[in-house]
């Protein structure tokens, strides 16, 4: 049985697409921790009533579930919730992380084409 029936919620939050995607590392952060976990956002609407606050020139709308995310520890446990609660939902591949090499010898590497500019201080 699909959950929306009997949650009570609204008609409109009841064929809401939702997107399912595995969020990129901050920039900030050193360790992988946070990197594994999926998450739910709702797509914005169209017609949702987005403005900027005249005073201090913040984002607002009048879509109360657009600041609503979910996450969870694996790709088919947020599948599955979507499923439950009957909504229509679309997965983004997760982004391949890619390190690229380092190596110290670059820093004095030899090349024509670029000129090397040395710090004496």
């Amino acid at each position: 049985m699909v959950a929306d029936v009997i949650s009570g919620a609204p008609p409109e939050l009841r064929h809401r697409s939702v997107r399912i995607y595995q969020p990129t590392r901050n920039t900030m952060q050193s360790g992988p921790d946070k990197g594994n976990r999926w998450r739910i956002d709702f797509d914005i609407l169209q017609g949702a009533g987005r403005w900027e606050n005249p005073l201090m020139g913040y984002a607002s709308s009048a879509d109360y579930v657009q600041g609503v995310r979910m996450s969870f520890r694996t790709k088919e446990d947020a599948v599955h919730f979507a499923e439950k609660q009957g909504w229509d939902y679309y997965v983004y591949p997760p982004m391949v992380k890619r390190i690229p090499p380092k190596n110290y010898a670059e820093n004095f590497l030899y090349r024509p084409t670029t000129l090397r500019w040395q710090q004496t201080k």
